[in-house]
């Protein structure tokens, strides 16, 4: 397979479509984003991973204020496979209700779905120590 333009463009609008969509509170929408059978990964925060639509739905109501106020999503590369899948990976920014701000980085896996794209795995991964480690040089 080989990704056009079109797919490029198609997956990183996929990918910035899950922080509109959660951020407005639209969970009943996240089938626009993720298959399914979603695997959520979110071993790096402590939490096991999370399997399926209804199940992400309900750890993220779950976490209610504790959610990020605004998700931004930036540096997107897309990768073909060999399987035919793709990943992805991109840069991700939470913003907090206190204004504090973390970074992520999530790692996709993306499959043709309906003539579009889905994300069927996603690790989230946390963004904690600076080039050349933690405190000022």
């Amino acid at each position: 397979m080989t990704l056009t333009a079109e797919d490029r463009l198609a997956v990183g609008e996929l990918i910035a479509l899950h922080g509109h969509l959660v951020d407005e509170g639209h969970l009943d929408r996240t089938a626009e984003v993720f298959t399914e059978d979603v695997v959520y990964d979110l071993s790096d925060f402590g939490q096991d991973l999370v399997t399926g639509l209804a199940a992400l739905t309900d750890a993220a109501l779950a976490r209610g204020p504790a959610n990020p106020v605004a998700h931004h999503v930036t540096n997107v590369v897309v990768t073909e496979t060999p399987d035919g899948r793709v990943h992805a990976r991109s840069k991700g920014l939470g913003v907090m209700a206190d204004g504090t701000c973390g970074s992520v980085t999530y790692d996709d896996t993306v499959v043709r779905f309906d003539g579009g794209w889905r994300i069927s795995y996603r690790k989230v991964s946390a963004r904690r120590v600076p080039l050349g480690g933690p405190g000022p040089r």
